[in-house]
């Protein structure tokens, strides 16, 4: 089940640390996935544009392409320090204790993956059309109109996250 987005108002609030905030944003506002998020480098996100361009996938399954994230996210961002090579420098065992305890506090669990199916429900709610979302998740187009015909340009895309205004806390 999809949580509501005041759920995950809820379950933001019940975050302790500011590092924790920024990751929580980040998955709900870029749709990318939890090895994406703690993978990437600096050199993959334009601070500037809010633009984020995972580089670690190789294989035939999986796939990355280019998402963003909204203010609300720059703003947790500025908060945390990003002056390391790794865009988010956490463990694995203090992500867990991080989410651990906002679930403790809030009763249900919103972990990445819900994170990533929200932002999928919430940008067709707003009206962005199924191939640009798959493009911000990484999936490869299927469809023949979306493989040949749809304008992938990175500036396309950035208007397109920018018009669906993208919004949890507010």
């Amino acid at each position: 089940m999809i949580p509501t987005k005041e759920e995950l108002q809820r379950f933001f609030d019940a975050l302790d640390s500011e590092l924790g905030e920024a990751l929580f944003l980040f998955y709900a506002t870029t749709g990318l996935r939890r090895s994406e998020v703690l993978g990437l480098t600096i050199d993959e996100v334009d601070l500037k544009k809010r633009m984020v361009v995972p580089n670690c996938h190789n294989g035939e399954s999986k796939h990355s392409y280019i998402s963003f994230y909204n203010r609300e996210t720059e703003d947790a961002l500025n908060k945390v320090s990003v002056n390391s090579d790794r865009l988010f420098k956490i463990s694995d065992r203090q992500f867990r204790k991080i989410w651990k305890n906002a679930t403790e506090k809030t009763g249900f669990i919103v972990g990445p993956q819900k994170l990533r199916e929200w932002f999928c429900c919430e940008m067709g709610n707003l009206g962005v059309s199924d191939r640009y979302i798959d493009a911000f998740c990484g999936r490869t187009p299927k469809s023949v109109l979306a493989r040949h015909y749809t304008d992938y340009n990175p500036e396309r895309l950035r208007k397109i996250y920018e018009e669906a205004n993208l919004k949890i806390l507010n």
